[in-house]
């Protein structure tokens, strides 16, 4: 039944192909701008190397220090971090960083300008590097405050003393992007050392990723009991030890409070991609309903011979969904080109995009939701065609 349904399937949309391209046009343009969208979402989200382990980790990226007269929000100072994320029960590793900053260097009389970030030894275990060249720094070289750096492929040079050389690292992941990575022993003060505002991250590596919920309960366990260095100017402390989802909702949401609400973040892409599908699937639609008035004397012989309205229902949407991949197949390849285009621009630093089996997965599923949106209603109404109905409307 499905392989006639297929050939008749083929056959329909060839007999007026004017038709079919505008819905193809349709189809794959709606397509490849969400197929773009989830390749960017999967570059982001998705565990790749160095943030290898994101079922394990958690970030602690913001922190809101309120008084009585004033009310601070924004990154965490190293202080507060060294209070709260240190020797928590079932993590693993712990690390600290900064967010980056530009620094300017020179090199040959050349002046280049580079992404520097300041870490502790710890986060070369928290993240998988590929290291090409040498390795990285150490716990000890922190301490030390010794004058040496871990640079990525694109800034090849000498910068302090040279211990390891790591690929390059697209932008988009914020938390190990950089161009160069030095000690946070180097800071040039030691003030850093006790500011509960300030420049810095920490993630949390934990043992297990069942672990993730107790190490929450911990966390703001003690982010409650903390005073801050000035009490009488900050009365309360709050932040949120996050996955990396939940992190990007505490960017994004506002009035997220304590909690990072990851999953209405997540109902919000989702509303999103279908309603950026309804007005391309209403075209199809009404496109559709013009193709069954068309059909009518087909559709009223066929019901006069007793074609059940499930089978002409069935043959509508098998119709539909075949449009729908044709347009699927097209958005892939078109998304493939752009992707490439984008990672020869250089318009997002060492961007990396590239297709894969989760975003050919996405592709797949979203072309499924669209056909269904576009094709269930005027599968019905052919259902409901009247044979004696149908025949006089070809007459």
């Amino acid at each position: 039944m499905l392989r006639s349904y297929l050939k008749l399937a083929i056959k329909v949309l060839l007999r007026r192909k004017f038709y079919t391209f505008i819905s193809l046009f349709g189809i794959a343009f709606t397509l490849t701008v969400l197929t773009l969208a989830t390749a960017l979402l999967d570059h982001v989200f998705s565990p790749v190397p160095p943030e290898r382990h994101l079922d394990r980790i958690l970030y602690v990226k913001q922190v809101t220090l309120h008084g009585e007269h004033i009310t601070l929000r924004g990154s965490p100072g190293f202080g507060f971090l060294d209070a709260s994320v240190r020797n928590l029960p079932g993590a693993a590793r712990v690390t600290i960083c900064t967010r980056g900053s530009d620094v300017v260097s020179y090199s040959g009389g050349q002046k280049l300008r580079l992404s520097l970030k300041r870490t502790d030894g710890e986060f070369w275990k928290v993240l998988d590097f590929d290291f090409l060249e040498g390795g990285p720094f150490t716990v000890e070289d922190d301490r030390a405050g010794n004058r040496v750096a871990v640079i990525n492929e694109a800034t090849r040079r000498q910068a302090f003393g040279v211990v390891g050389v790591v690929k390059n690292v697209p932008i988009i992941r914020d938390v190990p992007f950089a161009d160069l990575w030095v000690p946070i022993g180097t800071e040039p003060s030691a003030d850093y050392k006790s500011q509960f505002s300030g420049s810095y991250l920490a993630m949390i590596l934990a043992k297990d990723a069942r672990d993730l919920p107790s190490i929450k309960s911990e966390f703001d366990a003690r982010v409650a009991t903390l005073k801050a260095p000035d009490p009488k100017e900050i009365t309360s402390i709050a932040s949120g030890a996050d996955t990396l989802v939940e992190t990007v909702a505490r960017e994004v949401l506002p009035g997220t409070g304590r909690d990072a609400h990851g999953g209405l973040l997540e109902a919000l892409l989702v509303l999103g991609a279908v309603l950026f599908m309804a007005l391309p699937a209403l075209n199809l639609m009404n496109i559709n309903l013009s193709r069954i008035l068309e059909r009518a004397s087909e559709i009223g012989v066929r019901k006069a011979f007793g074609a059940s309205s499930r089978a002409l229902v069935g043959q509508f949407l098998v119709e539909n969904v075949v449009l729908t991949l044709v347009g699927g197949v097209i958005a892939w390849l078109v998304s493939a080109g752009a992707l490439r285009s984008i990672n020869l621009s250089g318009l997002v630093p060492y961007a990396d995009f590239h297709m894969n089996l989760r975003i050919l997965a996405a592709g797949v599923l979203l072309a499924l939701v669209f056909g269904a949106l576009s094709g269930i209603y005027p599968a019905w109404r052919m259902s409901r065609m009247h044979p004696v109905e149908a025949l006089r409307r070809r007459a």
